[in-house]
């Protein structure tokens, strides 16, 4: 160990370093004084100042306007606060006078050692060297000696610092801070210079201070110079400096202003954890303000240059992978965080060579020892500080890229998807491969050029039009789906969705149909936005990788070589040697990971799109059906995850035994190859060493782990930016803008000449199986200016991709120098969706859409619109929350409110999508006559798409009749468009017959306004337990890993592995006392006998980690898959209220956020927990039994840690929560804007929409930044506790209790060290677990809400149930809550098998409530009988299963069309064509005529990419299919054509003839040849009888709707022929 001697001996020299020698003290040689460097560092720092004040004055200071008037007389207190404010405030004043009067001071003492260096002191001061007196003794002249002439340096230095603090406190702006930043550099480094002299020399058994002439002069001029140089600049608060001068903060960040002492320590943190403490949920105002650096309009314009890949293309720039430009974004943090991990591995081996050099001087009783035991204790001591300093500034910056990167992600990955085109990609499929010994006929390529298609709906026609983006890591296993030949594209006028080539079959055993080739675009921007940004921050500490470890290995095996010479070498060269297996284990885990992704967005996207039909998956009982296919993708994620622990933990096995067994080879080649003795020092100053080799093995393993599941998110989200469908303004270049954009002539008219349009460019590449090869061809189409332009034709023919096409949501093919289409967006655009739109917002803010308010014109629109008496329905009126996707309104409500917004706006164009269907006639009637004939739409240009053609007709001034294919018929007024188009004339004559009245004032069927409160509130507050984590919570994580007797099992294990680890380090220390006790000449060691045992040690206690290891992952996916189920099955099972109530984006984020932490995080971090606690509980055992007398230390230490850790646990958890809970604004943000893309688009509001996500950002990272803090705040104190106590221990141990031997004391040092920082790894480990457990509070708290009645063996009805359709209802109730009010009031009716029943009645009479009540939707009471069976009795899915309903919005399942005909595959293909025959989508050949359509046809996310008439088609033909005894109708028919009607009604009354039928109408022509007619009132059953009845009572209230209908006899004559089938 001769390398640490000479250290100890440099160390030595260094203290005496600053002792200036009489025979060295030369006039020549003053210039090398170090009293000197204060007046070089004056020198300098003047000549700065000079270049500063010139460089400022050569610019021309602002002109400030001369006052005309005299400014008003001002207190001198005020004029003083000004004063003081402009200088930093008081407190920054205080400190700067107090300053000023400590240098005054120095400069009065420096002045005082002048006048009396000519005085000879009384005695020498004796030492190693000679001290003189001040000055030398010699008065004073120009010769006087070196000694006084640095003395004059020394006052010269002080002068200066005392004229810069008066500048501090007189002038203002930069001069002040200059002044200030010049003054505390020159004071500090006199005290450096101080320090250096008189104190370093006392760490030596030899030195002396080397200016302790004079003592009271000497100490007198520490202390100043110690309080002015060194405790002020560290106390001073820092002045705030914003980050943007024009947008400074109102107020600054703590962090910002707190002074330096309060920034390493975390000081500024005090208020905000004691205040948290104390209460059991922190208000969020009261968190400390989020930094201007964290703002995200700042992060925007630092980083979206550097990140967006269209502006980088913009600019000019190449592309580049995102790594790269968060480098660049990052590349100042990234340095910093390098110095400080640097500083942080140099700090870590202080301790190791204290423990040395300590132990060294006990083996040698201090002979030749030249340092102090003191300051290898200090070493100690500051071992762990200094570490705990640099690894705090390390974690402060990297948390704060933390946040600045999340808030940066989440607006580069929303900017980036507000420019994607919603395209018709295959979707991943929950369907079954086809049936086995089915055949899928398919269209023949001459079919397909024949006929092109008609039905094929708008995708883009709903606001989740076909979400979907190709997942381009599959690609390889896409099978290209030939496209139409040239010139069949060319002939084809195709409709609304194009040609569906219908795939082959394909023969799978498990992989569902097209599983694993995309994913929808909102499911994977949700687990983007849920787990791989949380992925990639995890990642961010990759420096520990590429530096931290390397250089700490380095350092390792430097000081290995320094005390075991050749045997540290053999050692590191096994280390070598096996360093690629962790590698090699890596890669496989990589590889595990991003399959696990994959699997993890097939389940996001199960779960995504169940919650967004969950309506329609309780309605049908399909809860079992979504679960299995839920639990199906979950099993294929737990699969990966399964893989992924087990190999994370075969790496962590091999990394904890490879330093093990390195350390058995180094010390086993010392001793019996070197034949050298193992002594105590080199032992417990190697085992610190090898236990890092150890960490940093495992650090890498995790790191690796984290960089690995880092790099596929970062994959994964750059091929998102990079490889996603964008509209085409995003992908032209200028030049290409410049050919496609209208000639200057056509620049105001709103058309289309020569204009081709598919859905995907060919340039994305081939088309997925399934998927449609669409094109719509436009010849000519010009719309007229100012004036109502009408687009009509059949169901599907493409009239909504018209819209989008104009909207530019499709892809424009350039077909010649004279194709172009326009839409001036200067005049403004405004668009109403068919399926309507709206904000979980109030109905004022969704009408408003960031318009000014206008009162008169606002009250015009509700009245034009029809909204007003719907208004009167609320409580709230216009502040009613309308809930996410506006469940808490009608159809017609949500349409209404699409059209007021489009109305109210300024836009000079309105696109308006079929926006009459979900109205009853009446109401359909007002807004035409009042809105769309209106003033507010006088000199508009409006393009409406109807089927409502005899509605509309007065209004239109331009006509544009489509045929089946697409073709543009005819153009102009409506009766010459009538003469060409015989379809339209038919369609015009059904349409008149239509138009009867069902009801007397606007509005339909409305959800009771006394379910809301007067404030309007639908959505509740998300909820947030307050406390600590509670039981149930941490039961439920226990019970799903098989209960206490696992837990219990699990301790033991550990307390045996954890008391093996003390015992080999115990046996280390008998085997190094041996060669005290057993010297060479006396035989020695028996070398073999202590490897030995120490080999065996380390065998069976990996060998009992390896197996529990093991075990607790088995028993880990267990718990996930348990957690998950449980989950999944609770919401499943909950009540239509709480799903009204609970944004989706909260549902989703348990599932994402949540689950993630479950499958990650928490199973892992427990059981450290518990490893850690029996660790900490065997050293602290294993201390007191050494060193009995530190029991009461260790203890106190103990618990002052536990009770830190207790208030920091406290406080976390509050903010923990607070920052889960505003994490789900975005998402509920993100689903919005998603759900809405065409709308925000169209209208222009991309900009407000950001400037909502940068709020709710800076919302989310306000509490994300006082998260991360906090656990600095706990490090800082505990590191300081745990240094506290082993230095405390080793000066005991050296300095009172000296009988203990070497081996002892490094024993008790080694186990006091561990046990310190243990205590601080506790601590922070329980927090973890804490907080990680947020995530299980959270979803328990998802366990625990009201769900319907589970099923039971009871419940089951009989085999042959239902025979009979009859339905019996004896004195009905409803209400839509528990605590809700009735909205059905004792309903009593019989309705006999087979027969049809219309429902009628005036708006919130209650005809949907029924329906929903026969469904046992809602609570109720009462009695209900089918077939003879209580429903009350009955599960749940049996009495839905054999109850159909077709809703007003019917919505479908993605997958393919035969999964959603028949999601359990009871019915073989033929059964499936016939279904679909007869509903009219296919012909008797086996395609419709243009559909194209086939069994294994994608079906995008809800059947976006189907029209809405279509989807009620194939709803129809699922009913069919289903042969139900019971089906009901509610609006089925209102957004088809008037011939679609007529087949859906020929089809129900020929297919469905022997079923009972309920149809909720507007149209009265659906239900006059019914059996009997249904009217209800205010929740109560007013009539109910056979029209002919009805019509016969001249008090009927039927009897005035026929009266009151345009088409009186017509009605009657067909109640009077009744039913025909």
């Amino acid at each position: 160990m001769s390398q640490l001697d000479t250290l100890e001996d440099i160390l030595a020299r260094l203290s005496q370093s600053g002792v200036t020698p009489t025979s060295a003290c030369s006039v020549s040689s003053i210039w090398a004084d170090p009293r000197l460097l204060p007046a070089y560092a004056a020198a300098a720092s003047l000549l700065l100042l000079l270049i500063t004040t010139v460089s400022h004055a050569s610019v021309k200071p602002r002109s400030v306007p001369v006052a005309l008037s005299p400014a008003p007389e001002e207190t001198l207190l005020k004029r003083t606060s000004e004063f003081v404010k402009a200088r930093g405030g008081w407190v920054i004043y205080a400190f700067n006078t107090t300053r000023l009067f400590g240098a005054g001071a120095l400069v009065g003492l420096s002045i005082a050692a002048v006048a009396l260096s000519s005085q000879q002191p009384a005695e020498v001061i004796s030492g190693l060297l000679p001290q003189i007196p001040l000055g030398g003794g010699e008065r004073w002249d120009w010769k006087w000696d070196c000694t006084g002439r640095a003395e004059v340096a020394v006052l010269v230095g002080y002068i200066y610092a005392t004229v810069l603090s008066i500048g501090a406190i007189v002038l203002k702006g930069r001069f002040r801070a200059a002044c200030s930043f010049h003054a505390s550099w020159i004071l500090f480094i006199q005290f450096l210079v101080f320090f250096w002299r008189n104190v370093l020399p006392l760490t030596t058994f030899t030195g002396v201070p080397a200016d302790g002439t004079l003592p009271w002069l000497l100490w007198t001029r520490g202390s100043f110079v110690t309080l002015v140089g060194f405790a002020l600049p560290a106390l001073v608060p820092r002045l705030y400096v914003p980050y943007d001068p024009a947008n400074p903060a109102a107020r600054p960040a703590p962090e910002q202003t707190a002074s330096i002492f309060s920034f390493i320590s975390f000081l500024f943190l005090e208020p905000i954890v004691f205040a948290a403490w104390r209460v059991p949920q922190l208000p969020y105002e009261q968190l400390p303000p989020l930094p201007d650096t964290d703002w995200s309009d700042n992060l925007r314009a630092r980083a979206m240059d550097a990140l967006d890949p269209v502006r980088r293309r913009d600019m000019g720039k190449k592309p580049r992978h995102m790594f790269w430009g968060l480098m660049d974004v990052f590349r100042w943090e990234y340095a910093n965080m390098a110095f400080f991990l640097i500083m942080e591995v140099l700090s870590r081996f202080l301790g190791p060579i204290g423990i040395n050099r300590l132990l060294t001087y006990m083996e040698k009783g201090g002979e030749d020892a030249y340092v102090r035991p003191l300051v290898w204790i200090s070493f100690m001591f500051l071992a762990p500080t200094l570490n705990t300093l640099a690894f705090n500034l390390y974690i402060f910056t990297s948390t704060r890229m933390t946040v600045q990167a999340e808030s940066i992600l989440t607006q580069v990955i929303f900017e980036h998807a507000l420019r994607l085109r919603l395209t018709d990609d295959a979707i991943i499929s929950a369907s079954p491969a086809p049936t086995p010994g089915t055949s899928t006929p398919r269209v023949t390529d001459q079919q397909a050029e024949g006929e092109s298609s008609a039905h094929a709906p708008s995708a883009s026609g709903t606001e989740t039009a076909t979400l979907v983006e190709t997942d381009g890591s599959n690609s390889e296993e896409r099978s290209p789906t030939p496209t139409a030949s040239a010139s069949a594209a060319a002939a084809s006028t195709n409709g609304d969705k194009g040609k569906d080539k219908d795939s082959k079959d394909k023969k799978s055993d498990t992989a569902p149909a097209g599983a694993g080739k995309a994913t929808h675009l909102s499911a994977k921007i949700n687990n983007m936005f849920g787990t791989d940004i949380g992925n990639m921050i995890d990642g961010r500490d990759f420096l520990f990788m590429i530096l931290d470890c390397p250089l700490e290995a380095i350092l390792c095996m430097w000081f290995l070589w320094i005390i075991l010479s050749w045997a540290a070498v053999v050692g590191m060269v096994f280390i070598l040697i096996t360093l690629p297996l962790p590698g090699l284990i890596a890669s496989r885990i990589q590889d595990a990971q991003r399959k696990m992704m994959q699997k993890t967005d097939l389940r996001v996207q199960a779960i995504t799109e169940s919650l967004g039909i969950i309506r329609m998956i309780k309605m049908f009982g399909w809860e079992p059906l979504v679960k299995n296919q839920v639990d199906s993708v979950r099993n294929e994620e737990l699969h990966y995850i399964r893989l992924r622990k087990i190999l994370g933990m075969l790496n962590n096995v091999i990394t904890q035994m490879l330093p093990m067994i390195t350390m058995i080879i180094t010390y086993g080649f010392y001793t019996l190859v070197l034949k050298q003795d193992l002594d105590a020092a080199r032992v417990f100053s190697s085992v610190p060493v090898f236990s890092t080799l150890r960490h940093d093995m495992a650090g890498v393993v995790m790191m690796l782990t984290n960089t690995i599941k880092a790099k596929v998110s970062l994959d994964r989200i750059n091929d998102f930016m990079r490889s996603s469908h964008l509209l085409d303004k995003f992908r032209r270049t200028p030049v290409e803008s410049a050919i496609v954009a209208p000639p200057v002539t056509e620049g105001e008219i709103v058309g289309f000449h020569n204009a081709t349009f598919t859905w995907t460019d060919p340039a994305d590449g081939a088309l997925e199986p399934g998927q449609r090869n669409f094109r719509l061809h436009i010849e000519d189409l010009i719309f007229k200016n100012g004036q109502v332009n009408v687009i009509v034709g059949p169901t599907g023919c493409g009239k909504t991709s018209i819209l989008m096409a104009l909207l530019g949501e499709m892809h424009f093919e350039v077909q010649g120098v004279d194709s172009w289409f326009s839409l001036p967006r200067g005049r403004g655009i405004a668009y109403a969706a068919q399926e309507s739109w709206v904000q979980n917002d109030t109905i004022k803010s969704n009408v408003l859409f960031g318009s000014p308010y206008d009162e008169a014109r606002y009250k015009k629109v509700l009245y034009q619109c029809g909204l007003e008496p719907d208004l009167t329905m609320f409580d709230a009126g216009d502040a009613t929350e309308v809930g996410e996707r506006g469940l808490t309104l009608s159809g017609g409500q949500k349409a209404r409110i699409t059209l007021a917004r489009a109305v109210y706006s300024p836009a000079q164009i309105l696109l308006l999508d079929d926006v009459v269907s979900a109205l009853d006639v009446h109401t359909a009637r007002w807004v035409v006559e009042k809105c769309l004939q209106g003033d507010l739409l006088k000199d508009r240009t409006v393009v409406l798409v109807t089927h409502a053609v005899a509605l509309v007709a007065p209004i239109a001034s331009n006509v544009i009749s489509l045929s089946a294919h697409g073709h543009v018929i005819s153009q102009g007024p409506l009766d010459r468009t009538l003469m060409s188009d015989s379809t339209l004339r038919e369609e015009m004559k059904e349409s008149e017959q239509a138009l009867d009245v069902v009801e007397n004032l606007p509005g339909e069927e409305q959800k009771p306004a006394e379910d809301k409160s007067a404030e309007g509130k639908l959505v509740v507050k998300e909820e947030m337990a307050e406390g600590r984590i509670k039981w149930a919570s941490i039961k439920l994580f226990t019970d799903a890993f098989g209960g206490p007797i696992y837990w219990v099992l699990l301790t033991l294990s550990y307390v045996i592995v954890m008391g093996m680890d003390v015992g080999g380090t115990w046996w280390l220390g008998h085997w190094a006392q041996a060669y005290e006790q057993k010297p060479k000449p006396e035989g020695g060691v028996n070398v073999m006998y202590y490897l030995l045992i120490f080999i065996g040690i380390v065998i069976l206690q990996d060998g009992i980690w390896f197996a529990q290891q093991l075990i607790h992952v088995l028993f880990s996916v267990r718990a996930c898959r348990i957690i998950h189920d449980t989950l999944c099955e609770s919401v499943l099972r909950s009540t239509l209220r709480w799903i009204d109530s609970t944004p989706v984006g909260r549902i989703v984020s348990r599932f994402t956020q949540d689950i993630r932490e479950v499958d990650g995080p928490l199973t892992g971090i427990a059981i450290v927990m518990l490893s850690m606690t029996m660790s900490l509980i065997i050293k602290f055992i294993v201390i007191i039994v050494v060193s009995p007398i530190f029991s009461i230390p260790g203890a106190i230490i103990l618990i002052a840690g536990l009770a830190l850790g207790q208030v920091y646990i406290a406080a976390q958890m509050c903010v923990k929560r607070l920052r889960s809970n505003w994490r789900s604004p975005l998402y509920n943000h993100f689903a919005a804007a998603i759900t809405g893309l065409i709308s925000v688009r169209a209208y222009g509001a991309e900009e407000p929409f950001k400037v909502e996500l940068r709020k709710r950002a800076d919302a989310y990272s306000r509490p994300s930044r006082t998260f991360y803090n906090l656990n600095r705040w706990i490090t800082t104190r505990a590191d300081l506790l745990g240094a506290m106590f082993t230095t405390g221990l080793a000066a005991y141990l050296v300095y009172v209790k000296q009988s203990v031997g070497a081996s002892t004391t490094g024993f008790s040092l080694t186990m006091a060290i561990e046990f310190s920082s243990m205590i601080l790894y506790w601590v922070r480990v329980a927090n973890m677990v804490e907080v990680s457990a947020n995530s299980l509070e959270r979803i328990r708290d998802y366990l625990v809400i009201d769900h319907e009645a589970e099923p039971s063996e009871k419940g089951k009805p009989p085999a042959y149930w239902p025979a009979s359709g009859a339905l019996k209802v004896d004195n009905l109730s409803a209400r839509y809550s528990k605590d809700g009010p009735l909205v059905l009031q004792d309903v009593t009716f019989d309705i006999k098998s087979g027969e049809r029943v219309g429902i009628v009645g005036r708006t919130g009479s209650g005809k949907s409530s029924l329906a929903l009540s026969l469904l046992r939707l809602i609570p109720t009471e009462g009695k209900v009988y089918f077939d003879g069976q209580l429903t009350n009795d009955l599960n749940l899915n049996a009495l839905r299963n054999s109850l159909a309903i077709i809703p007003q919005e019917p919505t479908l399942i993605s997958g393919t069309l035969r999964y959603n005909l028949d999601p359990l595959s009871e019915h073989d293909d033929a059964s499936l064509y016939d279904a679909l025959r007869a509903t009219g989508l296919i012909t008797d050949t086996g395609a419709s005529d243009g559909t194209n359509l086939g069994l294994d046809s994608t079906v995008g996310n809800a059947g976006s990419n189907f029209s809405v008439g279509q989807r009620q088609l194939i709803a129809l033909a699922r009913a069919i299919l289903r042969g139900t005894r019971v089906l009901i109708l509610d609006e089925a028919t209102a957004s088809v054509d008037a011939e679609t009607d007529s087949t859906i009604q020929t089809s129900i009354r020929l297919e469905l003839r022997h079923a009972t039928l309920i149809t909720i109408a507007h149209r009265l022509l659906t239900i006059m040849d019914y059996d009997k007619i249904m009217v209800l009132d205010a929740g109560k059953l007013v009539e109910f009888d056979s029209p002919l009845a009805l019509l016969a009572n001249k008090t009927s209230y039927f009897r005035s709707l026929v009266e009151e209908s345009g088409d009186k006899e017509k009605l009657i004559g067909i109640a009077e022929k009744g039913r025909a089938i």
